[in-house]
């Protein structure tokens, strides 16, 4: 069972989605020129912009290496991480370890070297090591391209410390990029990236741009996050089957709802989604789990 539609959100989705073919309808209700064909400030919404940046993801991937500041910082990575043979050498190159840092979300975690090296020194392969403890999966996605703590001082010479790094280094700057621009654009790109790596209710509420895109796709209150964290766990998991995030076209049908539904309340004036380089689907949530979630929000039982 599904909620009732809402002719006026319909109506507000239509003209998202109507943007996609080089139209958008401006807020008079008239229509603009076609994208890209003009002098003038593209009209395009957080929808179309993903869809642009998305279409060729390896071009725009390329785009955001070849800006000057990114091909510089990667230039001098590659040109000295494989001399590194310890730890005590990474955290000493500042300009290393902030390019791993940004490559792996971790940027504003740079500042705390001694939670990183604790991190690092650990490892993965303990069931107690600090990064399986952590529930931010980023710290072990580190770990997994650095892992000192396996490898000792051939840590560095394998691909996934090397390219690996380099390539999600383009990705996390891509995003930001986007945001700079949109912020649902960003969102949208994450949770492309992540979103088949969630297995459970609780790996979204433990990340909150996750959680963004969830409560926003599902129509969810933002006063929902601040239920009681089990259940918001399992409402998570009764409104979504995470498996479906597995599959290509089942999360892009997701993160379609949830851009065109960011758009209707978050409504993007011009956008030039080329600045980022220097619909309808089955989800929805039944009354009854809306109605708990209501209950949660009020005390209920």
């Amino acid at each position: 069972m599904r909620l009732a539609a809402n002719p006026a959100r319909h109506r507000r989705a239509e003209q998202v989605r109507a943007s996609q073919y080089g139209q958008d309808l401006s807020r008079s209700g008239h229509r603009a020129g076609p994208l890209l064909r003009t002098g003038r400030p593209i009209v395009t919404t957080t929808y179309t912009s993903y869809k642009l940046i998305t279409a060729d993801i390896t071009g725009s991937l390329e785009r955001v290496s070849e800006q000057p500041v990114v091909a510089r910082e990667t230039e001098y990575y590659l040109s000295r991480i494989g001399s590194i043979k310890s730890l005590d050498e990474f955290f000493a190159d500042s300009r290393l370890y902030d390019y791993a840092m940004k490559a792996h979300g971790l940027e504003d975690m740079a500042y705390a070297k001694a939670f990183m090296r604790k991190v690092l020194t650990e490892g993965i392969d303990s069931e107690d090591a600090f990064a399986n403890k952590l529930a931010d999966s980023r710290y072990k996605a580190l770990v997994e391209s650095l892992n000192f703590a396996r490898h000792g001082d051939t840590a560095t010479s394998f691909e996934r410390a090397q390219k690996g790094v380099v390539d999600k280094y383009a990705r996390q700057t891509l995003e930001q990029n986007a945001g700079e621009e949109n912020g649902g654009v960003r969102l949208a790109l994450y949770f492309e990236r992540m979103a088949p790596l969630i297995t459970s209710g609780y790996e979204i509420i433990a990340d909150e741009a996750l959680a963004q895109v969830v409560r926003a796709a599902l129509q969810l209150p933002e006063e929902f996050a601040a239920a009681d964290v089990d259940r918001q766990a399992e409402a998570y998991e009764e409104a979504i089957d995470l498996k479906d995030f597995q599959d290509p076209v089942k999360l892009a049908a997701f993160i379609d709802r949830f851009t065109a539904l960011w758009e209707i309340e978050n409504s993007s004036d011009s956008y030039d989604p080329l600045a980022v380089f220097g619909s309808s689907s089955g989800y929805g949530i039944s009354p009854d789990l809306l109605l708990s979630i209501n209950n949660l929000k009020l005390g209920g039982r």
